[in-house]
């Protein structure tokens, strides 16, 4: 099961935030983040707060989410008030947004259109486990505003889908990122995930020839991470599977960047290759270059000018308090300005642009300096004022980002 939500602050009923996240509303982008936490099954190595039908219990309903998501963002709206915000993207993820019938997928979406209004060019993504979308159900998500696809391919071997606990089949994924071409869809990204245990390079290579002859513009491709609590983490524990090893996540990361970089695509984040400017990811960078969000669902986050704060883990209490006329909020937290510096670190230290030499603490000047004699930064680029990492510096990005932070 997911992980307890962290302690925080109190928050009122109103939802109401400190006058400090409310200063300069409107002058950052702004951006919405829906969860939808259902699942027809939880993969074994998912802690994402995400339900099946027999975990719901009384109290939540699959089909009446959409209404209830829909309070939300009208709640945001009065939190908010009556700051022009554009929404300059939108986001569906979870779980599976998918496993909503695609007309309730829109009206959350148009929801936030009445509320805030989209930009001009908004983008707006929704995730969806390839078996989850067919080519009527695209059409009517392109239909509705929907702009760009992700979906969850993770790998091209049956073998390792099975340690994955995943669902569909080898050629899924192709398949789908074929119907949402065919659906009018100009940006759709491919996940993989690499390093699961018993996946060999000749695997990864084979992941990869998928992915790209599948067309997408955008491939996000993650090491595998074992968390505590789930079901991957318990055979490893018990003996049945190895547990990934360092090394061989940093081979595989090589090969990735090769293939991928070979294929056209560039990389703009430690973990993202687009293959242009148009195709990157922009809610994703929204969250990276320190602007504003409003997550909705059970156990979403959200940061408004400096404060954040998470919802209600469950589905259930998440809809009652909805229906009370209360915020879902858990508990929040307001950013000192300490916290922010080292957060805009640790964001912007991963991506392309890299991060401004000016500001960084002096007291990671020699962490720095060193960091650029080892090769983990880019010359040039630090000669121009810039901290980038090389690719060896990527391998490393978060060690790195330690020790400047």
């Amino acid at each position: 099961m997911p992980s307890v939500l962290p302690d925080g602050d109190p928050i009122p009923a109103s939802g109401e935030l400190p006058s400090s996240a409310l200063d300069g509303l409107g002058s950052r982008p702004f951006g919405f983040y829906i969860h939808v936490p259902f699942c027809l099954t939880r993969c074994g190595y998912c802690d994402f707060n995400t339900y099946t039908a027999a975990e719901l219990g009384p109290g939540a309903s699959q089909r009446d989410y959409a209404s209830t998501a829909i309070e939300e963002v009208r709640l945001a709206r009065r939190v908010l008030g009556d700051a022009e915000l554009p929404v300059e993207t939108v986001f569906f993820g979870g779980g599976t947004p998918t496993l909503l019938p695609p007309e309730d997928l829109v009206r959350i979406l148009h929801a936030v259109d009445e509320e805030f209004g989209l930009a001009p060019g908004a983008e707006v993504t929704t995730e969806a486990n390839p078996e989850s979308v067919t080519q009527r159900s695209l059409e009517v998500l392109r239909e509705g505003g929907f702009t760009r696809m992700s979906f969850g391919m993770q790998s091209a071997r049956e073998h390792v889908l099975t340690v994955l606990d995943r669902r569909h089949t080898p050629g899924r994924a192709g398949a789908a990122v074929q119907e949402a071409r065919k659906a009018g869809f100009d940006h759709v990204n491919l996940d993989l995930i690499y390093s699961t245990p018993g996946e060999t390079d000749e695997d990864w290579r084979a992941s990869l020839d998928a992915a790209l002859a599948a067309g997408p513009d955008h491939v996000s491709a993650y090491s595998l991470i074992v968390e505590d609590g789930t079901r991957l983490a318990a055979r490893i524990r018990r003996g049945e599977l190895p547990m990934p090893d360092d090394d061989v996540a940093a081979d595989r990361y090589l090969i990735a960047e090769e293939m991928l970089t070979s294929a056209g695509f560039r990389w703009y984040e430690v973990s993202n290759w687009a293959v242009s400017d148009e195709a990157r990811c922009r809610h994703n960078l929204l969250y990276w270059t320190g602007g504003d969000w409003w997550g909705v669902g059970p156990g979403a986050h959200s940061h408004v000018g400096g404060t954040r704060w998470w919802n209600v883990k469950h589905p259930a209490p998440y809809a009652q308090r909805l229906a009370a006329g209360e915020s879902p909020g858990y508990a929040r937290e307001v950013l000192t300005e300490d916290d922010q510096a080292v957060e805009r670190l640790m964001l912007e230290l991963r991506l392309v642009t890299g991060f401004p030499l000016a500001d960084v603490r002096p007291s990671a000047r020699t962490a720095c300096a060193k960091a650029l004699a080892d090769g983990l930064l880019e010359v040039e680029s630090f000669k121009r004022g810039r901290v980038v990492l090389t690719l060896r510096g990527r391998l490393l990005a978060d060690a790195l980002i330690r020790d400047l932070a």
